[in-house]
């Protein structure tokens, strides 16, 4: 039985164009790819431009459609140009995957205003800029699917992450609003929720002593996500096959949150 049209019908994205914050590396370029090879065109997005083109045109080279444009998220005008740039050469964003981040593992007492305001500004700001910048034309046109890169540390944080957990937490907020406001105009909006995932982001844990054997204690998998792991939650998420999925955020932890 040939089951690659149910297939294509229910995963495919052809003629889908998604836009990926943060995808130069890691989860974010492992979530472009998983599209690009489902029928989609990406924007590779990220803070450094050569970063950008790099990523793209190792997706081309594999005879994917993709191209980079860098901004800055949590820049409201760079983000809003780089909206009008796509829409006016023809690539309207129909999936925003809204997946840039950054870190900085300090006590909420110990943080600086600037070094709190600095994580918000890259993943609420961000996610808020690209929402307002992308979401109106989905409403426009009657499709869209939103994808915020949240954390299982939105639900169960640990020691010197309150910020991260606490952008998180906004993150997975702004779905359901988002899911609320425009469901009713062909728009999905929902979060995952990574546990630990092996890549340059968390080298400071991969790094730190006695947390592999916490990690094989904790999970119940047993072992490190891989970026692989993630991407094609996030590609049924902006698939056919989750058009009545919304406001939900999906946790691809290992087991972990169910762990008493």
């Amino acid at each position: 039985m040939n089951t690659a049209p149910y297939l294509t019908d229910t995963f495919g994205l052809a003629g889908r164009t998604a836009l990926v914050t943060g995808s130069a590396r890691g989860i974010g370029y492992a979530i472009a790819s998983a599209i690009a090879r489902a029928g989609g065109r990406v924007v590779i997005s990220d803070i450094r431009a050569e970063a950008c083109e790099e990523a793209a045109a190792g997706l081309r080279a594999e005879g994917l459609d993709a191209r980079a444009m860098a901004f800055d998220v949590s820049d409201h005008d760079a983000v809003q140009a780089a909206g009008k740039r796509l829409a006016a050469e023809n690539w309207a964003v129909d999936i925003l995957i809204n997946n840039a981040g950054n870190q900085n593992r300090k006590a909420i007492t110990e943080m600086t205003p600037a070094e709190w305001q600095k994580i918000m500004d890259v993943h609420v700001n961000g996610s808020f800029n690209c929402c307002q910048a992308f979401l109106p034309g989905m409403v426009e046109r009657g499709f869209g699917r939103i994808v915020m890169t949240a954390s299982i540390s939105a639900e169960a944080t640990m020691p010197l992450i309150g910020a991260y957990s606490t952008a998180k937490a906004a993150m997975a907020a702004m779905a359901r609003a988002v899911a609320v406001e425009h469901g009713a105009s062909g728009i999905t909006a929902n979060a995952i929720a990574p546990g630990f995932v092996k890549t340059e982001f968390t080298t400071g844990l991969q790094q730190r002593e006695g947390f592999e054997d916490y990690l094989k204690a904790s999970v119940p998998a047993a072992r490190w996500a891989s970026p692989e792991d993630i991407a094609p939650v996030v590609l049924f998420l902006v698939s056919p096959a989750a058009s009545f999925v919304n406001g939900q955020m999906l946790a691809i932890d290992g087991g972990l949150l169910a762990r008493a």
